[in-house]
């Protein structure tokens, strides 16, 4: 079974804005971006910065580390997706 883990835009359109019935125009004024950056968030087009995380604590939208976090633990399952290269450990015991 492959699971797909939602980008962190999606969490916040369906967590926050859906149930408040705000629009990607009404919620950037309100988070003071501009309507194209937040889209390309909601849109999986661009990452949850600290910047937008802390705008969404000061909104009332759960905390800055929940949001840091969820796009953290996103971005780390968007590289597990790809084949890593022959990685050699820093400290090997040598005998």
């Amino acid at each position: 079974m492959i699971h797909i883990h939602p980008h962190p835009g999606e969490t916040l359109r369906e967590m926050v804005f859906e149930p408040l019935d705000l629009s990607v125009t009404e919620a950037a004024s309100r988070l003071a971006l501009s309507r194209v950056s937040l889209s390309r968030v909601l849109n999986g087009k661009a990452g949850i910065s600290p910047d937008l995380a802390l705008r969404l604590e000061k909104a009332g939208a759960s905390t800055a580390r929940f949001w840091i976090n969820l796009q953290a633990n996103y971005d780390l399952w968007v590289a597990m997706q790809h084949e890593q290269p022959g990685i050699k450990r820093l400290h090997d015991k040598a005998a």
